[in-house]
């Protein structure tokens, strides 16, 4: 949605115009003397925020002094940047021409105090100019630093410009490296020829720089003592803790200028031998996108009371975010995390009601509720599967082999086989239906790995054959059987639910219906057990038959038993009561609270999106479920009647004008700005971590995340400076390109 200068007789706009557009300010003060300034009745009664929220001045009313661009893409006001040019007398030549901005009319007492005024700040500004003359009189080196004294104030001396281009060079080298995820730590150099490798990749591209020719690293190395490191690995730290700081400061900000947002983390991750949290977070940018972004690690506490007051106080004192405008909390975390994790929503929703928990959208609900599983046997499992798809992931002849093994198993059935091996070379164990395909696969994944074992022509080093033995003895344990099989068995009934919730928003919205449906069959699977329960098993007993499975109990409980000569327990009896009962108990209450009365309620009001409105025939009640964001609305007192009009609008559209289907098609409105209810109860509901990020491009924080813990050694981790590895995803739409921070790191670094 363009700008519109706010200006009298100005009809630019940021669309056709490579200016910058400048909020009105949040300061009462300085916010009154652009309203006095720009001379239109209309603004005075409006407040800072209000002016703040829906009025924009161009670049042309500002003298150049008071601009600054901080990078090629960012041009921001001073602090004290106040607009003094405009155009207040080109609408008298067309007297009967109608202005939306009406230009105030001053009387003879208002225009003598504003010549008055001018005339004393000229005197001051002559004042200044004198003094700073006097000062470059005294010292003749500032005279050298004239453009930088615009920018610092102070004139720097000879040396200074000479180490800021020195830092220059050094954060230029840090910042490619993180954008190539390159470590600053190079080769092991244990057992390996002294000068074989360079033992630190940054000093090595220091070196490349200065072969290169570049004086100022060539000039200060020629300074350096010949024992002395050229940039220490206390210096390479000191700079990624600035990075670091540049970055987070730059996203977050961009947080609170959108005021609502969500908290996100992420699994477990080992940072320097230690446990930490990956944490991010979700917002509307400017430009009405929907971005999630990395802003950092929490170390994690074995106890959860802890972890809740530590990770509360990382957030609004560490990163000064507000947790008042937080709307939504999700948390995706392996077997052993989740209870933990529950605690801390549960505290954020003590102090914070309308900080919803949710299922994160980037994480299936079925493999959500599976981790979530107190038994061990669901844990380990889980565990295996897990090792099992990364095993065939190491390399494409691994996969090859799977393949034919597939090819043979489903030669009477080529179109399964051919959808199988398609699966086998995806991520499936995040699947919805990853239970079902690994029933599927059980075989072929058995007899892959044991011929990789047994292997006579050695096509496999000893590495490969270990690991494909100690899986293929973990997949072929009976208890690994049964509870792949109840799990597929149990979490049929929440399938199609959690795939509606990773859908469209349509989806989502008759998801939300559904869930009542889903705890009815549920529950009636609990009534039933007994029933069940000897389904599944014997489901698992003729799966391991058919693969010569011995079917036996664990051996911790066989040894616990072998004292008890009166215990008549079964393997049946045996799974049902510590398997099949507890899995069915938890999910029917993991769904009871993940899906509370608010998170269905705020789930309700996404048939604000028109297409969803449509296929209701227009007969919706948004009015109902939004009370809770009631408190959100810029005019709360209209809403009856804005959603009235939003309905007419697209029930009577033209026949050729298609209903937006998505919140994202929604906010990117051309006519949005009329109905800013709707528009900011779209916003919550678009950084509601169950929401799909519509955009893929900005994803890009939890995708270089992984990429950074998939391409990087752990004893390589560092707690400094991560974020310089996360940079890329820092961006801004502007003039429709994407455009990255580095520049804007680069010149904070230097400064600081």
């Amino acid at each position: 949605m363009p700008n519109f200068c706010a200006a009298p007789n100005c009809t630019r706009k940021s669309t056709q115009s490579d200016l910058a557009f400048f909020r009105f300010p949040r300061d009462p003060a300085r916010c009154q003397k652009w309203v006095e300034n720009c001379r239109r009745a209309d603004l005075e009664d409006k407040t800072p925020d209000q002016l703040n929220k829906h009025y924009r001045l161009c670049a042309k009313h500002f003298e150049t002094s008071m601009i600054c661009r901080t990078s090629p893409y960012r041009t921001v006001l001073r602090d004290n940047a106040i607009p003094t040019i405009f155009d207040l007398t080109s609408h008298l030549n067309n007297p009967h021409s109608r202005h939306r901005k009406r230009i105030k009319e001053l009387s003879e007492d208002e225009i003598r105090t504003l010549k008055q005024k001018k005339i004393d700040e000229t005197s001051e500004q002559e004042q200044k100019h004198k003094e700073i003359n006097n000062s470059n009189a005294q010292n003749p080196s500032a005279e050298e630093g004239g453009e930088e004294q615009d920018e610092d104030i102070l004139p720097l001396t000879l040396e200074e410009k000479e180490n800021k281009e020195y830092l220059k060079s050094l954060f230029e080298i840090l910042i490619l490296m993180g954008k190539q995820n390159i470590p600053l730590d190079g080769h092991e150099t244990d057992g390996l020829p002294e000068g074989l490798f360079t033992p630190d990749n940054f000093q090595a591209l220091l070196e490349c720089r200065i072969n290169s020719g570049e004086e100022v690293l060539r000039k200060r190395f020629e300074t350096t003592a010949v024992n002395t490191l050229f940039c220490s690995k206390t210096q390479q730290k000191q700079m990624l803790e600035i990075c670091e700081s540049c970055i987070r400061e730059e996203t977050l900000r961009e947080v609170r200028d959108s005021h609502f947002f969500s908290i996100i983390t992420d699994d477990v991750v080992d940072i320097a031998g230690e446990e930490h949290l990956p944490v991010l977070v979700r917002f509307v940018d400017e430009s009405h996108n929907l971005r999630e972004e990395f802003v950092g690690f929490l170390p994690y506490e074995a106890d959860a009371e802890i972890l809740a007051v530590k990770f509360h106080t990382t957030i609004t004192e560490k990163w000064g975010l507000n947790m008042e405008y937080c709307r939504g909390q999700a948390y995706i975390v392996s077997s052993g995390f989740s209870s933990k994790m529950k605690v801390v929503a549960s505290r954020l929703l003590e102090k914070y009601p309308q900080a919803v928990y949710t299922l994160c959208s980037s994480c299936a609900l079925n493999m959500w509720l599976a981790k979530s599983v107190p038994v061990v046997g669901v844990s380990v499992a889980l565990g295996t599967i897990e090792e099992v798809c990364s095993f065939f992931h190491r390399s494409p002849q691994l996969l090859l082999e799977l393949d034919n093994v597939i090819s043979v198993l489903f030669q009477n059935n080529e179109e399964k086989g051919k959808e199988l091996k398609e699966i086998c070379h995806s991520q499936w164990t995040g699947r919805h239906d990853a239970f079902e395909i690994l029933v599927d696969l059980l075989q072929a994944l058995v007899l892959c790995l044991d011929g990789i074992n047994s292997d006579t022509n050695i096509r496999w080093n000893n590495y490969i054959a270990g690991r494909a033995f100690v899986l293929c003895s973990a997949v072929t344990d009976f208890d690994f059987v049964v509870t792949i099989v109840v799990l597929k068995n149990v979490l049929s009934f929440t399938r199609a639910f959690g795939k509606n919730l990773q859908g469209q928003t349509s989806d989502v919205f008759f998801a939300a219906s559904s869930l009542t449906a889903v705890l009815h069959s549920l529950n009636e699977v609990m009534e039933n057990i007994e029933v069940y329960h000897e389904f599944w098993f014997e489901e698992a007993t003729n799966l391991a038959t058919k693969l010569d499975i011995q079917m036996k109990l664990p051996g911790k409980f066989r040894r616990a038993q072998q004292g008890n000569l009166e215990s008549q327990l079964t393997s049946e009896s045996y799974y049902k009561e510590t398997l099949s009962v507890p899995t069915v108990e938890h999910i029917i209450q993991e769904l009871k609270d993940i899906f509370s009365e608010q998170h269905l309620k705020a789930l309700k009001c996404l048939s604000l999106v028109p297409s969803v409105m449509g296929q209701l025939k227009f007969n919706t009640s948004e009015e109902h479920h939004a009370d809770m964001y009631r408190s959100d609305l810029p005019n709360p007192d209209t809403l009856s009647a804005e959603l009235h009009c939003w309905r007419i609008k697209w029930k009577h559209r033209g026949k050729d004008i298609e209903l937006p289907s998505t919140i994202y098609e929604a906010l990117h409105l051309p006519d949005i700005k009329f109905f800013p209810n709707v528009y900011a109860l779209l916003k919550v509901l678009c950084i509601l971590p169950v929401m799909k990020v519509e955009n893929e491009r900005y994803e890009n924080g939890r995708k270089r995340l992984k990429a950074y813990l998939r391409n990087t050694l752990t004893d390589q981790r560092t707690g400094q400076g991560i974020l310089l590895w996360m940079m890329p995803s820092v961006v801004a739409e502007a003039k429709g390109e994407q455009k990255c921070s580095y520049s804007v790191v680069l010149c904070h670094a230097t400064q600081t």
